[in-house]
Formats: structure tokens, C-alpha cells, sequence
């Protein structure tokens, strides 16, 4: 958890500089150049941050606000989610379990590694007619700790059975 520690204070201070050298910040540039920052320190290892505190996701998403407000050129004191809304970003929140769906998609489908992939057990594997099989729902294993409910293998199912649209269970 320290590297969401530090993130806000090796950041913002960058914002601060991008905003006090371009004057008024374009946005086209802005955006050019902090959405690819923004988008690869906030995704690192993303799917790791599935069900930690709220507390520690606070920082995530206070270092996005801050990356949003400088791309629009908008004041601290303006209402945040139109402004996200505006630039197609998630909150971290979403990121987080868009980034754990995608991976258990990548592996349903044959395209992530074969250590991922091996995490995952098809529910009805032993009755191909069944519905479960045809919809490519999976086991949740079940676990007894809270650590364990945050492991790849237990969150990823979890997070795709969310994901199913509501005919895919009852």
C-alpha cells in the first residue's frame, strides 16, 4: 500500500508544474500528454486494488481529480463527475473492476496467459447441456479470509457473475 502513499506526492506536484508552464493550458495537448500518464500509473497493477479500503482508493481517485481538473482547465472548487463524464474516466472504483473483468474476459477467451487462465473453473463443466456451461459462468471458490476474497481467482469470478447480464442468473 505505499506505492498509494506516495503516488499523490509524486503526482500532483507534476500537475502544478504542466499547469504553471502552459498558460492557458490547451486542452487538446493537455490531454495528449496527461492521459496516457494518468491512465498508466493509475492501471498499474490495478486489479490488485479489488476490495481494499475506501480510504486507500481515496487517494486514487483524488490524484485522477486532480489530472481531470488540469486537462479542463477546471477550478477545485467545480463538481467533479461531469467533469470525468466529460473525458470518458472511469472513477478508480470502476477502473479497478473494469480492469478485473477484462482480464477474466481475456482469459475465457484464450488470450492471457495460461497462469491466469488456470485460475478459473467453468460452472456445469460436467453437464455440457446446462445453462451455466453455455453462458460461460464460473465457480467462485470459496474462501475464509478476507485476503483470500481479494485473490485473482475468487475476485475474477465474482466480478464476471456482476458483470453477466441479469437473464444469465436468477
Amino acid at each position: 500500500m505505499t506505492d498509494i502513499a506516495v503516488l499523490p506526492c509524486c503526482c500532483i506536484p507534476n500537475f502544478i508544474k504542466i499547469g504553471s508552464r502552459v498558460r492557458p493550458p490547451n486542452a487538446h495537448n493537455c490531454r495528449m500528454f496527461n492521459a496516457p500518464f494518468i491512465s498508466c500509473r493509475l492501471d498499474y497493477c490495478n486489479a490488485l486494488l479489488y476490495g481494499i479500503a475506501d480510504g486507500q482508493l481515496q487517494r486514487l481517485q483524488s490524484v485522477q481529480n486532480a489530472a481531470a481538473r488540469l486537462v479542463t482547465g477546471t477550478r477545485r472548487t467545480d463538481h467533479i463527475t461531469p467533469v470525468l463524464q466529460s473525458l470518458h474516466w472511469l472513477p478508480v472504483r470502476q477502473r479497478v473492476t473494469f480492469k478485473l473483468a477484462t482480464l477474466v474476459h481475456n482469459c475465457l477467451n484464450g488470450r492471457a496467459p495460461g497462469y491466469l487462465a488456470d485460475d478459473f473453473r467453468l460452472a456445469g463443466r460436467g453437464r455440457p447441456d446446462s445453462r451455466s456451461a453455455a453462458s460461460m459462468m464460473l465457480d467462485i471458490p470459496r474462501t475464509t479470509t478476507s485476503l483470500g476474497d481479494k485473490a485473482f481467482a475468487v475476485a475474477g469470478p465474482r466480478v464476471w457473475k456482476l458483470e453477466q447480464p441479469s437473464s444469465c442468473h436468477p
